[in-house]
């Protein structure tokens, strides 16, 4: 069964019209043309592989890296990932939310940071999500899992070469849980099911949905998995830097600001790459948060290598 610690579990905030719902919402009105429906979200996925947490796999690690939610702004931890490399970094465990899962997922099978880059660089608008016809508007968030699947040669998360963990929430109790075992790319949907806008992922008669809304930055739950010290990589908004015109959006930042606080004072070294404040999906911009991180993790290299040593 998944993880609920008890000191991060009820956030119970109504779905916010978001940048992110915003770019989800564009990028499924191009599937919906294309693609249609080809799936129903209320599948229930009870196998044997379904994602879970697994207590035998509980154990110390000597350090974490987590990375947070953040929709496209989520293209920083690859920049981050890429200037790890460089460093000659790595570590023994990664835990992620939403695009932090995405990310974290195919990192953590083996895939370098060229790879992710170039993966990141060329993606399109049709491989983000498919309309789903449920009469509710929402997208399926399928393809994330199957891409996932595909780019890691359908492994398990326990399988991965680098110990992985996929942050959720259940829908109706916002209680946080921890996927640490089974099927990893239906993980990394579940953890990237934007309330609203995706389908929530149905596992063993339980919805599951994007965690942004209640842990967008996981440290305390890598803490809880057993990790000594953390690296943590926060893709939220720099809420105090909102140009004029951005007062709709600062109702939202100042929400996600409080959840991420405590967590990032959790971590013993905390990254927030500056990629400027509003979001896109533009190949421009996904380079802009790339070198964003890159150019953050560089900078803090000696501390950096200090925590891994």
């Amino acid at each position: 069964m998944p993880l609920a610690p008890e000191a991060l579990v009820t956030f119970n905030f109504p779905p916010l019209l978001s940048r992110r719902h915003a770019l989800a919402a564009a990028a499924g009105t191009a599937v919906a043309m294309a693609t249609g429906c080809t799936i129903s979200a209320n599948f229930d996925h009870n196998d044997s592989s379904a994602p879970r947490f697994d207590t035998t796999l509980n154990r110390p690690a000597r350090v974490a890296w987590v990375f947070s939610s953040g929709g496209p702004r989520g293209f920083v931890h690859i920049g981050v990932i890429k200037a790890l490399e460089e460093l000659g970094l790595k570590p023994d465990l990664i835990v992620g939310g939403s695009v932090g899962a995405l990310v974290g997922a195919l990192y953590a099978s083996g895939m370098r940071a060229a790879k992710l880059e170039a993966l990141a660089l060329d993606l399109g608008l049709l491989e983000i999500g498919r309309w789903a016809l449920l009469g509710e508007g929402k997208f399926d968030g399928a393809p994330i899992a199957e891409q996932v699947a595909t780019h890691i040669g359908y492994q398990n998360i326990e399988k991965l070469p680098i110990r992985f963990a996929a942050v959720a929430a259940e829908k109706l109790s916002r209680k946080p849980v921890i996927f640490n075992a089974g099927n990893a790319g239906l993980a990394v949907q579940a953890s990237s099911a934007i309330e609203g806008m995706f389908t929530p992922v149905r596992i063993r008669g339980t919805q599951y949905i994007d965690a942004d809304l209640v842990v967008p930055l996981p440290v305390r739950l890598a803490r809880a998995l057993g990790a000594a010290k953390v690296l943590a990589v926060d893709a939220s908004a720099h809420e105090d830097r909102a140009p004029s015109g951005a007062q709709r959006f600062r109702e939202g930042d100042l929400r996600k600001r409080a959840l991420t606080i405590p967590d990032a004072r959790a971590a013993d070294v905390s990254l927030q790459p500056d990629f400027g404040y509003y979001v896109n999906a533009t190949k421009e911009f996904r380079l802009r948060c790339i070198n964003a991180g890159y150019e953050q993790t560089i900078a803090k290299a000696q501390v950096l290598r200090a925590l891994h040593s």
